[in-house]
C-alpha cells in the first residue's frame, strides 16, 4: 500500500509541493489495514491488555498531533508558515506567505516574501510579477515598472514555426496587462499602453481583461470609434460580462448618444442588478432625460445602492438633484445636507445646497455654505459671486463682498460679473466716479451686455447730477488722490432711478452625463430666484477595467477599477 505515494514523495522527480496532507489519503488507507491487523495478533495472540494500551497510546498521539495541526490551519498565513518550517527553498511557499499577508494590506511585510521567492527561484514569473504588483500598492512605480519589465524579459522567446501563445502560460499575460495599467498613469504613455494591451491580445485572442483596458486608453485618447470596435469584440467572447456593457455605455456617452447609453447601461444591469457603476450612471442619465416618468426609475435605482452603500455622497447629492427636479425643496435640502456632512469639500453639494437656501429666502443659512465652499475651492468663481451678492444684499459687509469680487477678479480678470458687481460695491460705498470707472472698463469688455450699459447710463446720470469730474479718474480706474475723500452717498438720488443690482450667477451645478466639462455662455440674472439653468458639469462616466486596486472610481476622473491577477503558477499548489 505504499506504492500510491511514491509519486509524491519527491523520491524519483521533483513536485511542486512538499508537505500535503492530501497526498496522504490513499497510502494511508493501507497504514490503516496494517494497524488494525497487528492490533488483532497482538490482542488475540499475545497480550489483550499490551494490546489495548498500544492502541490507547496510537489514539492519544494522533489526537494530540491532530489537535496540534489544527492550530496550522487557523488562517492561510499559519498553514504557509508551517510548510516554511519544513522547507525553506520552495519559492510557492514564499509566494503563498505573500499572497496571505497581502491579503491583509500588510504590503510592505509580503514585499520581504514575494523577493525572497525571487531569490529561491530567479526565474519565476509569477514571484517577479507579485513583487510588481506589491510596490504598485506601495505607490513605489518606478520600482514596480522594474519588477514587471523583469518578468517580461523572462517570457519564452518565439521560436521559428512554432506557436509563441502556446509557450506562454495564460497567466504570465498579465504582465502585460499590469505593465500597461501603469504605465497608462502617466497620461503621456498612453500608446506605449496601448501596444502591450495589442500585444497580450495577439498572444491570445479571447483575453477580455485586455480588450477592456485597452478601451479605456482609446477612450483618453479620444478614439472613442475604435474603443466601441475593441468593446463589441470582446463581447464575442464574454458576452455575458457587464463592465462591457457598462463601458459601451460610456462610449456613446462620449460619442454624445444618450439612448444607445443607456440601452447598455440597462444590459449590463440585466446581467448584475447591483452593478453599481451602471445603477448610478444610469439613474442620472434617466435625470437628464427630464421626463417624470423616468425620475422614479432613477430614484429607485439611487435608493438600491444606498442600501448598498449608505455613507455614498454621491448617490445622496444625486438623489438631491432628483429632488430640486421635482420640487421638492425640504427633500433637496435634506440630501444635500447628508452629502455635504459626509464630505465636507464635496464641492458640487455644497454649491447647490446654498443656492437652494438663498433661493429660498434663507441666505444667512446659505452663507456659511458658500464660506465652507470657497475654503475648499477657492478657485470656485460662482460661489464667490453668490456669497458676495449675500455679503452685500442681507449681511451688509462691503468688506467681504468687495474681497469676494477681488477675488474672482484674481482668477479671472475678465470676469464680467465679477467686475460688476465690484462696482456695485463702489456705488453702495456712494464712490460714484471710481464706480463710473470701473463700469466702463466693464462695458469696454462686454459691451453686448445690456445690463451693464444699463447700470453705467444710471451712474453717469448721478456722476452729471452731482456735478462731479469724471475726469478726476486716472487710467488704471482710481481716483486721484485729491478725489478719494470724497465720498458721495446714495441718498441724494433721485428715488425714480433704479439703483444698481449685483448680478448673481447660480447655475446649479450639477452631476451630468458628459465625461468632459461642458461649459456654456455664462448666464447673467438679477435675481436668485430666476435660478435653474446649468452650465457647469462634471463627468461620470467611469470605465471599468481590470487594475491593482478594487476601488470604485472616481467622479471627477475617469479611473480603472479591477485587479492586477495574480498568478496561480506562483501561488497555492
Amino acid at each position: 500500500m505504499v506504492l500510491p505515494f511514491l509519486p509524491a514523495s519527491n523520491l524519483f522527480f521533483p513536485v511542486g509541493f512538499v508537505v500535503a496532507e492530501r497526498i496522504l489519503y490513499m497510502p494511508s488507507m493501507g497504514f490503516c489495514m496494517l494497524v488494525a491487523f497487528g492490533w488483532s495478533i497482538i490482542h488475540e495472540k499475545i497480550n489483550k491488555k499490551i494490546s489495548w494500551c498500544i492502541l490507547s497510546i496510537l489514539i492519544v498521539a494522533h489526537a494530540t498531533k491532530t489537535h496540534l495541526r489544527n492550530w496550522d490551519w487557523e488562517d492561510e498565513y499559519s498553514i504557509f508558515m508551517s510548510g516554511l518550517r519544513v522547507n525553506q527553498r520552495n519559492a510557492k511557499l514564499f509566494n503563498n506567505v505573500g499572497h496571505a499577508l497581502e491579503s491583509q494590506a500588510r504590503y510592505q511585510d509580503a514585499l520581504i516574501f514575494f523577493k525572497t521567492a525571487v531569490s529561491v527561484q530567479e526565474d519565476d514569473v509569477g514571484a517577479h510579477i507579485n513583487v510588481g504588483r506589491t510596490y504598485n500598492h506601495l505607490k513605489m512605480f518606478k520600482e514596480a515598472e522594474e519588477a514587471y519589465l523583469k518578468a517580461k524579459s523572462l517570457l519564452p522567446k518565439a521560436k521559428p514555426g512554432e506557436s509563441y501563445q502556446a509557450r506562454i502560460a495564460p497567466n504570465h499575460l498579465n504582465v502585460f496587462v499590469n505593465l500597461a495599467n501603469l504605465i497608462s498613469k502617466n497620461s503621456t504613455r498612453l500608446e506605449e499602453a496601448d501596444m502591450l494591451y495589442r500585444q497580450a491580445i495577439s498572444m491570445r485572442a479571447d483575453y477580455t481583461q485586455a480588450y477592456i483596458n485597452r478601451g479605456d486608453i482609446l477612450i483618453k485618447l479620444n478614439r472613442t470609434k475604435e474603443a466601441q470596435e475593441v468593446y463589441e469584440r470582446a463581447l464575442l467572447y464574454d458576452s455575458s460580462n457587464p463592465d462591457i456593457y457598462y463601458n459601451l455605455g460610456v462610449v456613446f456617452l462620449e460619442q454624445g448618444k444618450a439612448s444607445q447609453a443607456l440601452a447598455y447601461l440597462d444590459k449590463a444591469l440585466e446581467f448584475d442588478p447591483d452593478h453599481e457603476q451602471a445603477l448610478l450612471n444610469s439613474a442620472i442619465l434617466l435625470q437628464e432625460f427630464g421626463r417624470p416618468e423616468f425620475r422614479k426609475i432613477a430614484r429607485d435605482r439611487l435608493l438600491k445602492l444606498l442600501d448598498k452603500d449608505a455613507d455614498n455622497e454621491r448617490v445622496h447629492f444625486n438623489l438631491g438633484m432628483l429632488a430640486m427636479d421635482e420640487k421638492n425643496i425640504e427633500e433637496a435640502e435634506h440630501w444635500f445636507r447628508k452629502a455635504v456632512h459626509l464630505k465636507a469639500d464635496f464641492r458640487s453639494a455644497l454649491f447647490n445646497l446654498a443656492l437652494l437656501l438663498a433661493d429660498d429666502q434663507r441666505p444667512l443659512e446659505a452663507a456659511p455654505f458658500l464660506n465652507q465652499l470657497v475654503k475648499y475651492h477657492p478657485d470656485h468663481v460662482k460661489g464667490f459671486i453668490l456669497l458676495g451678492d449675500i455679503y452685500i444684499n442681507n449681511i451688509k459687509d462691503l468688506d467681504a463682498a468687495e474681497n469676494c469680487y477681488k477675488r474672482i477678479l484674481e482668477i479671472d480678470p475678465e470676469n464680467i460679473q465679477g467686475l460688476h458687481n465690484l462696482c456695485v460695491v463702489h456705488v453702495e460705498r456712494g464712490k460714484l466716479l471710481e464706480a463710473l470707472a470701473c463700469l466702463q472698463k466693464a462695458h469696454q469688455l462686454a459691451p453686448e451686455e445690456d445690463y451693464v450699459l444699463r447700470h453705467l447710463q444710471i451712474v453717469q446720470n448721478r456722476v452729471i447730477k452731482m456735478k462731479l469730474n469724471p475726469s478726476r479718474v486716472t487710467e488704471s480706474g482710481e481716483l486721484a488722490k485729491d478725489e478719494r475723500s470724497k465720498v458721495v452717498s446714495n441718498k441724494i438720488v433721485d428715488s425714480s432711478e433704479k439703483r444698481t443690482q449685483p448680478v448673481v450667477s447660480g447655475d446649479p451645478e450639477e452631476q451630468r452625463y458628459s465625461s468632459r466639462v461642458v461649459n456654456t455662455e455664462p448666464l447673467f440674472v438679477k435675481n436668485v430666484q430666476n435660478i435653474k439653468n446649468n452650465d457647469e458639469t462634471i463627468p461620470f462616466a467611469d470605465i471599468v477595467s481590470d487594475k491593482v486596486d478594487q476601488n470604485v472610481s472616481s467622479w471627477k476622473k475617469r479611473k480603472l477599477v479591477g485587479n492586477d491577477e495574480d498568478d496561480p503558477s506562483s501561488g497555492m499548489s
